[in-house]
């Protein structure tokens, strides 16, 4: 195929597969086939790769560490690019950090506690890349990612390059307006409160243990994180509310559907236990919304991104 000779050609540090299976590429494990799988491209040559697969006319999705995926166990009907460097790419002076999108967002988080960069430790523990969770406008704990984002290089769709400054995201709650464009973040820099490197540590020290004693182990346990995103508050007066609280509540946690079960230790996780297809969790997701709908009369909206072709249950629901 002239499309792979051309990619390859670009850098010998790309890897490219053919009827690559997906479940590889997911902390869900999960998922079929796609018939062209691009490797570790870089960001200088990332835009190339995108001009050739637009010029060839093949649609294409770009991943990161896929720790927030869910993909058909039929797969997917496009190239599949995935960004994501092991090796941090991260530069600092004083309180501002420039960091490529392919960077995993906990080396981040560490490279700024050891550092004393600044305190970017609410991101400490949370998988995925710098781009996705800027994307996503990761956080946790009353503090998300895009609070101290100064600008960011970001690649169109259409392979263009160009800069953009933290208003022009439109972050909110989980959101950034990457999430409707498609726009991949090759670097960016952010400006972080000071602090001194014990407070850092300490504070870093306490959320990893938190999210251990409360979250799986993704390495070890097939899970994506939280299913569905926090309550929005309904009135001024009140708080965003935990989306595991109502799923406890609703009797969530004693749900499952297939090799699909929720997490012992909380009720908006699902784990993928042997056997599990994709399918079943989607189907437990959505008894998971319909159980809170009926207790609370809330719709729960999905954090997690199921990609591909979900079969229909019997009322024609998706």
């Amino acid at each position: 195929m002239k499309l792979l000779s051309e990619i390859k050609s670009l850098s010998s540090a790309i890897t490219i597969s053919e009827n690559k299976p997906l479940s590889e590429c997911t902390s869900f494990r999960l998922g079929g086939l796609c018939p062209l799988f691009i490797d570790n491209p870089s960001a200088e040559v990332f835009p190339e790769i995108i001009r050739l697969l637009n010029k060839s006319r093949m649609p294409f999705l770009v991943i990161g560490q896929g720790s927030n995926l869910v993909v058909s166990d039929s797969g997917l009907d496009c190239a599949v690019i995935r960004f994501l460097s092991e090796t941090p790419l991260i530069q600092s002076d004083k309180n501002r950090v420039t960091v490529s999108g392919n960077t995993l967002l906990e080396s981040l988080a560490r490279f700024t506690s050891e550092n004393a960069v600044g305190d970017l430790s609410t991101c400490s523990g949370i998988p995925g890349t710098v781009g996705g969770g800027i994307a996503g406008n990761a956080g946790a704990f009353g503090r998300q990612i895009g609070d101290y984002l100064v600008s960011a290089e970001i690649l169109c769709p259409d392979g263009h390059v160009q800069t953009v400054n933290h208003e022009e995201l439109d972050f909110s709650y989980r959101h950034s307006r990457l999430k409707e464009t498609g726009e991949i973040v090759l670097s960016a820099v952010f400006e972080l409160p000071a602090a001194n490197r014990e407070i850092l540590q300490t504070e870093r020290k306490r959320i990893l243990e938190f999210r251990r004693k409360h979250h799986p182990d993704w390495h070890a346990i097939p899970c994506a994180g939280s299913i569905f995103r926090n309550i929005e508050p309904t009135s001024a007066a009140e708080r965003r509310k935990a989306a595991g609280y109502f799923l406890e509540e609703a009797g969530a946690r004693k749900l499952s559907v297939g090799g699909a079960r929720i997490y012992e230790k909380h009720a908006n996780v699902i784990i993928a236990d042997k056997g599990c297809t994709a399918q079943d969790v989607w189907e437990l997701s959505k008894q998971m919304i319909h159980a809170v709908k009926v207790k609370f009369d809330i719709e729960l909206t999905r954090e997690v991104q199921f990609l591909g072709k979900f079969e229909k249950n019997e009322s024609g629901e998706l």
